[in-house]
């Protein structure tokens, strides 16, 4: 069964990101921001796709597939109902459903890593676009971490370890 990864930057730096992505084979990185700019080192557009290309790592930017404006705000206030309704709602519109359509092309011969700032994807619109295409392919989600997971972020139930045979203490 393949697998489709989704990763968040947010807590790690450019180095470890990419190591991330070399250690689990991904071959691709689809941009689910809206807008792909970034105050980290690294994760800007440009740059990130430079980085990218130069380990062999192709970048795409599904902008459609973004977080709209105010599902942001609503997940930054903590209200998650709120942000799964407008992402919902975002992602029934045309433009959407063509970005996922493309983006669900894309994965079926690539290893590829959903991106997105956030690193818990379980707050993050990635998780919502992973089980679509999820739901299209039959692939398999696989959600990564960058660096070492901090202590509270070990002990949460479901969490998935980036090296599955390592127990809690030593991830």
């Amino acid at each position: 069964m393949s697998v489709i990864f989704t990763i968040g930057y947010e807590g790690t730096d450019i180095d470890r990101f990419v190591r991330a992505l070399k250690e689990d084979g991904v071959r691709q990185v689809a941009d689910l921001r809206a807008v792909a700019v970034s105050r980290k080192a690294g994760f800007s557009k440009k740059r990130l796709d430079a980085r990218l290309a130069a380990e062999g790592i192709r970048y795409r930017h599904f902008v459609s597939l973004g977080d709209p404006k105010l599902g942001r705000e609503a997940a930054r206030a903590g209200d998650f109902e709120a942000f799964r309704a407008i992402y919902g709602a975002h992602l029934s519109s045309a433009s959407a459903q063509d970005g996922l359509l493309a983006l669900v092309a894309a994965v079926r011969d690539t290893p590829t890593c959903l991106l997105c700032f956030e690193r818990a994807p379980r707050t993050c619109h990635r998780a919502i676009v992973a089980q679509e295409v999820s739901r299209e392919t039959g692939f398999r989600i696989q959600n990564l971490f960058a660096g070492v997971l901090e202590r509270h972020e070990r002990n949460i139930a479901g969490v998935q370890r980036h090296h599955p045979g390592e127990s809690a203490t030593a991830a």
